[in-house]
């Protein structure tokens, strides 16, 4: 084993993901040298972020205002208390990040983004509708705002900024350091300690080694802590699943790469910061095996418009509002009372058409690679998007039929299928399609449907005119078995404004800080119980510019 490596900087930030890459570059803006640590290979620099769709929360944005959104901030705080349902003691920091965070979305955020070089693609996305009143859950007016660029696209400009500062001395970036524990002095956090590990070429996202080859200590005035949360680890997510959500899934897909442990929020417990709100979590229900896996387990959510038919796993339609795309841990809460890990979409290919979109930057190579042409060919062209068209042809999940019988018998062939009452199916199917066919209706998804496309956005690329499922003319009919997809934790270090870490007693732990999923994007958990999307990019960018401005006025 080679001897200790030692070094010593103004600002440690541990982990390389948006919320470090944004904490490393204002504290180098601030004048101070940085060391930026991760146990992974330099080809996963960005993290989590490089995977995302790029979707960003903004208020009153002038393309809301070109897509005739009338939004304001008034609004949108009546939407996040409404979502977020603060009722702990412990969210008097949530409660103050979140206030602060819909201020910089209806401000400056667009316009410091914007500085940047990053741009927004025209339609506004229209996530977490809600349906439950005014004062409920969810978004009142579309917010979702898509990267031009994506994920990648987010994360470009800032690390281009931290690996320019790299190239002048100001940052160094190391690669395979796993922090093990932080120093402490006196009660302060003067560093962090920990493994070298070995070299690996391994490719972004795919497990790398473990083997150890070293040790390090880092000295540093202030420590940030930017390693996310817990969504790789199945075990420490049903560990912290709450009873109001039922019982944990047996089986889970995994929206992260492994690497996304949790390890470093039980690291900075141990050295007194304060970590809340564990049980709060966002998974999504509309999961689906990756074609083409890169981490194990590894799972591809739909983004899906609102017109599939969702049924459990015996058949049976889901109760209102829970349509596709309103009222995420609503759907998830409801699911975990079936018994079961699965439900099932059933659908036209003329609603796959136009309202079926994989979530991530792999999955929309348009959006990824700014490619207009590609753009206008696979979301306004006839027929599916290619890789959705991949995933009709090779998905393990996916089950295509002309009729609604040889449907039935293919839903029922998949594991998980013996469950399913076939008469029931045939009965929520020939049913809603009664309902389609006047211009009025009892149903109340198909009355949303013809409410969601009195928006342009949803008109033009996301929400079909409302159809006969059993229409010839709009098939094939399609299923699609969904799973469980974890992927945020929504509690995290405690942390006030200025991101620094408070303990037990509520006082800050001198020298430690944090941000990103790490801090529950804020605080310790700015969503609440749910988030209005759009917002986990949006966390990482405000608490990483919080945290790394405040590590550099503390040194």
């Amino acid at each position: 084993m080679a001897a200790t490596r030692r070094l010593r900087t103004d600002v440690l930030v541990i982990g390389w993901g948006l919320a470090g890459l944004v904490a490393t570059a204002e504290a180098v803006t601030a004048g101070k040298q940085v060391i930026l640590i991760d146990q992974e290979p330099r080809t996963n620099l960005g993290g989590q972020a490089w995977w995302s769709f790029g979707g960003l929360f903004l208020v009153d944005s002038p393309e809301q205002r070109r897509m005739g959104v009338r939004d304001s901030l008034p609004l949108a705080q009546q939407d996040w208390w409404g979502t977020a349902c603060f009722d702990r003691p412990e969210d008097l920091w949530p409660r103050r990040w979140a206030e602060a965070y819909l201020d910089f979305a209806a401000g400056e955020k667009r316009a410091w983004l914007r500085g940047k070089g990053m741009s927004f693609f025209p339609v506004v996305g229209w996530a977490e509708r809600g349906g439950y009143g005014a004062t409920g859950p969810g978004n009142s007016v579309p917010r979702f705002h898509i990267t031009w660029g994506t994920g990648p696209g987010v994360v470009a400009p800032f690390l281009r900024d931290v690996e320019l500062a790299e190239s002048s001395g100001r940052v160094s970036i190391l690669p395979r350091h796993r922090v093990t524990g932080l120093i402490s002095n006196d009660g302060a956090i003067r560093g962090a300690e920990g493994q070298i590990l070995a070299p690996s070429g391994a490719a972004r996202g795919r497990p790398s080694s473990r083997e150890v080859i070293g040790d390090f200590e880092i000295s540093a005035g202030a420590t940030i802590v930017a390693s996310g949360g817990i969504g790789g680890n199945h075990d420490l997510v049903r560990e912290a699943w709450p009873d109001r959500l039922g019982t944990p899934p047996e089986r889970m897909l995994a929206g992260v790469p492994a690497y996304v442990d949790g390890s470093m929020m039980r690291t900075a417990a141990d050295s007194g910061a304060r970590v809340i709100n564990g049980d709060r979590m966002w998974h999504y229900v509309e999961g689906l095996h990756n074609i083409d896996p890169v981490w194990p387990g590894h799972g591809i959510r739909i983004l899906p418009g609102p017109s599939s038919l969702w049924l459990d796993a015996r058949g049976t339609r889901l109760p209102v509002p829970l349509y596709p795309g309103f009222d995420t841990l609503g759907t998830l809460a409801h699911l975990r009372q079936t018994g079961f890990d699965h439900s099932w979409f059933v659908l036209s290919s003329r609603i796959v058409e136009k309202e079926f979109t994989l979530s991530g930057s792999e999955q929309n190579p348009d959006l990824t690679g700014k490619n207009l042409p590609l753009l206008i060919r696979s979301r306004l062209g006839k027929g599916a998007a290619a890789p959705v068209q991949a995933f009709l042809d090779r998905g393990e999940d996916v089950v295509v039929r002309e009729t609604l019988d040889d449907l039935i018998a293919g839903m029922r062939a998949l594991d998980g299928g013996e469950a399913l009452d076939g008469d029931q199916v045939r009965r929520e199917v020939e049913a809603r399609d009664r309902e389609v066919e006047n211009a009025f209706t009892k149903d109340a998804q198909i009355a949303l449907l013809r409410s969601a496309r009195a928006f342009r956005g949803d008109r033009l690329i996301r929400t079909a005119a409302p159809h006969r499922l059993l229409d010839p003319k709009a098939g094939p009919l399609i299923a699609v078995r969904l799973g469980i997809v974890t992927r945020k934790s929504l509690g995290g270090i405690e942390t006030d404004l200025d991101g620094r870490a408070l303990g037990e007693g509520g006082g800050a732990v001198t020298g430690l800080f944090a941000a990103g999923e790490a801090s529950g994007f804020g605080g310790g958990g700015v969503h609440g119980y749910r988030t209005l999307e759009g917002t986990f990019l949006g966390g990482c960018l405000f608490s990483g510019r919080a945290a790394g401005r405040g590590a550099a006025a503390a040194v």
